[in-house]
């Protein structure tokens, strides 16, 4: 299956062996989008990796420059703090993109199964967020937003709205969106897909994941919390500003199957538009700087960091390794999708050829974070 294959969400290449239509053996093999990230990094100045990284995983680009800055931010030792207010800002900022990765992950899934309705509301809704971000960033997709210190802009006059904004103004405030996606958009997922039978029989004990077997495969996010593993970095290991926010983990009901990890993507955009509200009116009542202080060319002390944080897909982590130099010295970046395309060769075998492709549609990968 592949490299070309639309259902495989990206350049992947799966070697398959089949019994008639089941199948007996599963290994994907990777490296068709490598671009050198990593090594770049090291002929670049440590603000000039931010772009880079927006393209990594360029479907929540916003939570990968918060994982790289933040891990820059901690080489310098406290030397550098970050406003209170530009706090506030990367959480608002990545709870919403986290909600935009959710939408394709669920969008692209149902349709991977043949239901191309869902595929296209998703699109319509992600628009909606994109308009906000292009106000904000000047970018639809990628931003180079987030700044070592900080955002790089506060936000514009009047984006957030007010808690009375409606649908039709989904995609000119924050509350306007997430009004519209707690009264409009997730209840249509729920009736057209979650309760819908056909999607349930090709999703309901598909691609099973024991606790034991996600634990030991190091998996994390939905996939790991779909097998009822209640581990999540912004409330077991709290970063940023997170432990401030009250906010629920999902976990899977039975098997830790394809639908499983589906209910946990759903209630975590709900779990989103929790985290979104308390940013937002924190940041409606408190005006500040959004960028501290910071030295013109950045070299951080020699040493080493390594930082996590909780991405749509899971756990993504940067390291980065300074010799007191303006270019970082080392810079490795951990991708939860390159560690959960592991599992095909697991929870594969024994299903039908259309059933994997659900599976795969179920953990959600983007190939451009897994080969980088």
């Amino acid at each position: 299956m592949g490299p070309q294959h639309p259902s495989t969400h990206g350049v992947l290449r799966l070697m398959v062996k089949l019994d008639g239509e089941t199948v007996t053996w599963c290994e994907p093999d990777v490296g068709y989008l490598h671009r050198c990230f990593e090594k770049l990094c090291e002929s670049k100045t440590y603000p000039m990796v931010i772009p880079f990284t927006d393209r990594t995983d360029y479907i929540s680009a916003m939570i990968n420059e918060q994982c790289y800055v933040e891990a820059v931010e901690k080489l310098f030792q406290g030397a550098i703090t970050v406003p209170e207010r530009a706090q506030y800002i990367r959480v608002l900022m990545a709870e919403v993109n986290r909600i935009a990765s959710h939408f394709l992950a669920l969008g692209s899934n149902a349709m991977d199964l043949g239901a191309v309705t869902p595929f296209l509301y998703c699109w319509r809704d992600r628009e909606k967020v994109y308009s906000i971000f292009e106000r904000i960033t000047g970018g639809r997709l990628l931003y180079n937003y987030l700044r070592i210190g900080g955002v790089r802009n506060d936000l514009p006059e009047g984006i957030l709205g007010t808690p009375e904004d409606g649908e039709e103004k989904a995609d000119k405030t924050f509350w306007g969106f997430i009004n519209y996606l707690d009264n409009y958009v997730i209840p249509q997922w729920d009736g057209l897909v979650t309760g819908n039978r056909i999607f349930q029989w090709r999703t309901m004990n598909v691609g099973c994941l024991s606790a034991a077997d996600a634990i030991a495969y190091s998996t994390s996010g939905p996939v790991l919390r779909g097998s009822g593993v209640k581990w999540d970095l912004r409330k077991n290991l709290p970063y940023s500003i997170y432990d401030r926010f009250e906010f629920d983990i999902p976990v899977g009901k039975e098997n830790g199957d394809c639908f499983d990890r589906w209910l946990v993507r759903v209630e975590e955009m709900r779990q989103s538009s929790r985290i979104v509200k308390q940013a937002m009116k924190w940041l409606a009542e408190t005006p500040g700087e959004t960028l501290g202080k910071v030295p013109r060319i950045l070299k951080p002390p020699k040493g080493e960091v390594y930082h996590r944080i909780e991405s749509p897909r899971g756990e993504i982590a940067c390291y980065v390794a300074s010799d007191g130099s303006p270019n970082p010295y080392k810079v490795k970046w951990r991708s939860p999708c390159f560690t959960h395309l592991q599992l095909m060769p697991k929870v594969g075998p024994g299903h039908k050829i259309a059933d994997i492709v659900a599976i795969l549609g179920s953990i959600d990968i983007v190939l451009g974070e897994v080969d980088r």
